[in-house]
């Protein structure tokens, strides 16, 4: 069993004209094949915070209220991934197979219009040999066909704004995929989490997983990291189930640094 360990060192840095309530998701993933060996969570002031769990899929929240002022989040971790081993050959699954738990995730969602897109990905990937090469031939039509570039898309964003502008950042390619596949039958979800990349400059990264063989199967059509390198914080249908931050109030982050590198 091929393992790897990572350290991870996310600073977040806000500026608060007043009052605000944070609900943070940056904690890495405890499960699905990561070990969380040891973490710590500090604030710039103090500030009374508390972290809790979600019951149905593990993500780890951090909720506080706080300002007005500076305020600096640091999060420390390291932890221990299990690198599963990639089934080039896995199946795509029948409906009437898929277990209850994944069926969600071929709806379409507020960011992922599979139901818009159901034509063109018929019409581009319809005919495909079916399975884990036509979720890959999604993923390289994306990177081949959308330009990477910041600054081009906003929160408000879908799957169909990528696909008409052919431009957008890793939350955008991944939501692209997302609706592909969910228009095929296949069913996906966004994953988020810690990724090494040269460029851009630090940020989290988004990827998409995709049901095949009976287990969900990790993609990025960004090419920017490699998968088994990713240490993941959260798996949801679209953005708004993985937002590191939601804030309610007049906050501005003015720095962003999550990083990540193989354990010394």
């Amino acid at each position: 069993m091929n393992t790897s360990i990572f350290d991870i060192d996310c600073q977040l840095d806000y500026q608060l004209a007043g009052p605000c309530d944070f609900l943070f998701q940056i904690h890495a993933l405890q499960g699905l094949g990561q070990q969380v060996l040891e973490e710590s969570l500090e604030f710039t002031p103090p500030v009374g915070a508390r972290v809790y769990a979600d019951p149905a899929v593990g993500h780890r929240f951090t909720r506080l209220q706080a300002g007005p002022g500076p305020l600096t989040l640091r999060y420390r971790a390291q932890v221990q991934c299990v690198l599963a081993q990639r089934d080039i050959n896995a199946p795509e699954m029948p409906i009437a197979e898929l277990p209850d738990e994944v069926m969600h995730n071929l709806m379409p969602t507020r960011y992922c219009e599979s139901d818009l897109l159901s034509r063109a990905a018929q019409k581009l990937f319809g005919g495909l040999p079916r399975g884990y090469a036509r979720v890959q031939a999604i993923a390289d039509w994306i990177y081949n066909n959308v330009d990477y570039q910041i600054g081009t898309s906003v929160a408000t964003t879908t799957a169909c704004d990528v696909f008409r502008q052919r431009v957008g950042v890793c939350r955008d390619f991944s939501h692209l995929a997302v609706t592909f596949c969910r228009a095929l039958n296949i069913p996906a979800r966004l994953v988020v989490g810690y990724s090494r990349f040269d460029e851009p400059p630090p940020d989290f990264h988004a990827v998409f997983e995709a049901w095949l063989g009976g287990q969900w199967v990790m993609f990025d059509a960004t090419r920017m990291a490699p998968v088994d390198e990713m240490v993941r914080i959260a798996m949801g249908r679209d953005a708004k189930d993985v937002a590191f931050a939601t804030i309610f109030g007049p906050a501005v982050m003015t720095s962003m640094n999550p990083l990540i590198q193989p354990a010394r």
